[in-house]
């Protein structure tokens, strides 16, 4: 049996599902602290740009992969400074940043939608692992920034739950007067948390055009934000179901090229849109058991905190 098509989605598959695991690893952590921010496109979109540039300018993919991050939290920084000092509407304001970062991304990104700069991060295969069958070049051939992924996600689930830090930012999230009233700096974990979300968003974005896709141009993501929005209330906000879901979407986004290699007699345009649709499936199924959002949400999400009550 010629295991090459298998291998080649596997791999492709994973390499899909990493940005979605950086951006909704970042967007979890935000939410946790009770802030909702709906401009993960924008900033994944700066971040994209911002990086590519800098890889342009220096040859260096780190240095891009550092900027793409710095871009998004900028992005992120420009979001908590409206929505946590000045108080303006969550929702309105993450919006906002999306078209915001759709539109900058676009005029900053004129000049490098046609640049070819082949330098990327190369792949460090473990000795071994990397040799079995299909899982081998699909997990244990990957770059650094990949395994790194993996890493942060170990560490962000033991900060959560292992530390007091972490206990101080679900408090935060859940209910930020009585956090507030035992002497936690709320807007300062919030914001903390937001900016950690931006850099993680960023970082997706950089990964998109030096790791993945090798270049720029407009709406790169092509609303791979949206879908990490969406993986967030699919893992119930649990950074190990985010790994899960991430993997199972990075599948589907990758059927769309492979559907004719494996023989799949599906027009190609129904296949572009299963990402999307898959993504509405997933939503409109967890919404219909209200109360598991209950539980897991943290209970102030999205909710303003004055810190004079």
């Amino acid at each position: 049996m010629n295991l090459g098509p298998i291998t080649a989605l596997c791999a492709s598959a994973v390499v899909a599902a990493i940005p979605l695991m950086q951006a909704g690893l970042g967007e979890l952590v935000t939410e946790k602290s009770g802030v909702l921010n709906l401009g993960v496109e924008g900033m994944m979109l700066m971040g994209a740009v911002s990086g590519y540039a800098a890889l342009t300018m220096t040859g260096n993919p780190w240095i891009g992969l550092a900027a793409g991050a710095v871009a998004g939290l900028l992005m992120s920084a420009l979001f908590g400074v409206l929505t946590l000092v000045l108080l303006a509407n969550q929702v309105a304001t993450g919006l906002s940043l999306t078209i915001f970062g759709i539109g900058l991304s676009a005029y900053i990104g004129k000049p490098y939608t046609s640049a070819s700069v082949p330098i990327t991060v190369a792949t460090m295969p473990i000795p071994g692992l990397s040799q079995i069958p299909v899982i081998g070049p699909a997990i244990f051939s990957r770059t650094p920034v990949d395994y790194l992924t993996v890493v942060l996600f170990i560490v962000v689930g033991l900060f959560l739950y292992r530390s007091r830090a972490g206990l101080v930012l679900r408090a935060v999230g859940e209910s930020p007067g009585v956090a507030h009233s035992v002497g936690h700096p709320v807007l300062a974990v919030r914001f903390a948390a937001t900016l950690f979300g931006g850099a993680m968003a960023g970082l997706a974005g950089g990964y998109y055009t030096i790791i993945r896709l090798h270049g720029w141009q407009e709406n790169i993501t092509a609303g791979s934000g949206w879908i990490a929005l969406a993986l967030v209330v699919f893992a119930t906000w649990r950074p190990g179901r985010l790994i899960v879901g991430a993997l199972l979407f990075g599948f589907v986004m990758t059927l769309q090229f492979y559907g004719q290699v494996l023989g799949i007699a599906v027009p190609t345009q129904f296949l572009a849109m299963l990402p999307y649709l898959a993504t509405v499936v997933v939503l409109v199924v967890i919404s219909r058991n209200r109360n598991t959002i209950k539980l897991n949400s943290p209970a102030s999400l999205g909710k303003p905190f004055f810190a004079g009550n």
